[in-house]
C-alpha cells in the first residue's frame, strides 16, 4: 500500500470519527436542552416528560421485570414480520418479473392495496384472526409486503437490457440470466428495500400492538396513555427509537458486507 493510500485511509477514518463525534454531541445537546426546558418549566413536564424521568421509568420497568418481556415480544413480532415480508416480497417480485402479463394484470390491484389505509382493515383482521399475534403479523404484512414487491420488482426491471441481450445471444437460460445478472445487479435495490421494509415493519407491529396486544412496546404506550402516565408513553417512544436505530445499523452492516462481494 502506497503512502497516498495510507493517508487517504487515515483521512477517511478521521472523517468517520468526526461524524460520530458530532452525532453523539447532537444527542447530548438535545437531551440536555430538553431536561433544562422541563426543569425551568418552559415545557410542560407532565406532557413532554424529561430524560431523567424517562430513565427512571425504564429503570422501574427493569426492576419490576416488565422491561425485557415487552422488548422480547415486540422484537419477535418484528423479526417474524420482517422475514416473511422480505421473503414473500422477493419471491413475488421474481414471479412478476418472469411473467410480465401477470404483472400487468395485478399492477393496479397492488397499487390500490398499497394506497389503502391499513388501519381501516384492523377490525376485519381482528375478526378473522382474533386478538392475537397473528393479527399483528397480518397487519404488518399488509403494510410492508406490497412495498417490498414493488421496489424489488422495479429493481429487476431496471436491469441493463443490453446485458440481457448479450447473455441471450450466448444461449444463456432464463434461470442463468436471473441468477447471474438480474438479481446481482439489483443488490442495491434489494438493500434499499430491506431498509424500507424494516421501517414499515416496525410501524406495522406497533400499529398492531395498539389494536390487540397485551404485551410489547405498543401496549406500554397505549397503557400509559390510558392511565395518563405520559412518562411511560415517552419511555416507549424512546425505546422504539433505539430499536429502530439498532435495526437500521444491522441492515447497514449487511449492506456493507454484501456490496463488498459485488
Amino acid at each position: 500500500m502506497s503512502n497516498k493510500q495510507k493517508e487517504f485511509l487515515k483521512k477517511e477514518k478521521r472523517k468517520k470519527q468526526l461524524i460520530f463525534f458530532f452525532q453523539i454531541l447532537l444527542v447530548i445537546l438535545f437531551l440536555s436542552l430538553w431536561e433544562l426546558l422541563v426543569n425551568y418549566e418552559i415545557l410542560n413536564g407532565f406532557i413532554y416528560s424529561s430524560p431523567s424521568r424517562i430513565f427512571k421509568t425504564i429503570t422501574n420497568l427493569i426492576q419490576n421485570n416488565n422491561f425485557f418481556i415487552h422488548i422480547y415480544v415486540t422484537l419477535k413480532e418484528i423479526f417474524i414480520s420482517f422475514i416473511l415480508g422480505i421473503t414473500l416480497g422477493f419471491i413475488t417480485a421474481l414471479i412478476l418479473y418472469e411473467f410480465k402479463m401477470l404483472a400487468k394484470i395485478i399492477d393496479p390491484f397492488l397499487t390500490m392495496l398499497n394506497s389503502l389505509p391499513k388501519v381501516a382493515l384492523g377490525p376485519l383482521i381482528i375478526i378473522i384472526c382474533g386478538a392475537n399475534v397473528k393479527s399483528i403479523i397480518l397487519m404488518t404484512l399488509l403494510i410492508n409486503l406490497i412495498t417490498s414487491i414493488l421496489s424489488i420488482y422495479n429493481g429487476f426491471l431496471n436491469t441493463d437490457e443490453y446485458k440481457i441481450k448479450l447473455l441471450k445471444s450466448m444461449n444463456a437460460s432464463n434461470l442463468q440470466i436471473l441468477t447471474k445478472l438480474v438479481i446481482p445487479s439489483s443488490y442495491q435495490t434489494i438493500i434499499t428495500s430491506l431498509k424500507l421494509n424494516i421501517s414499515l415493519t416496525l410501524i406495522g407491529v406497533i400499529m398492531g400492538e395498539f389494536l390487540v396486544s397485551k404485551q410489547g412496546i405498543g401496549y406500554l404506550i397505549v397503557y400509559g396513555k390510558q392511565v395518563f402516565n405520559l412518562d411511560l408513553v415517552m419511555s416507549g417512544i424512546v425505546i422504539l427509537a433505539i430499536i429502530s436505530f439498532i435495526l437500521y445499523k444491522f441492515i447497514v452492516i449487511l449492506e456493507n458486507k454484501l456490496l463488498k462481494h459485488i
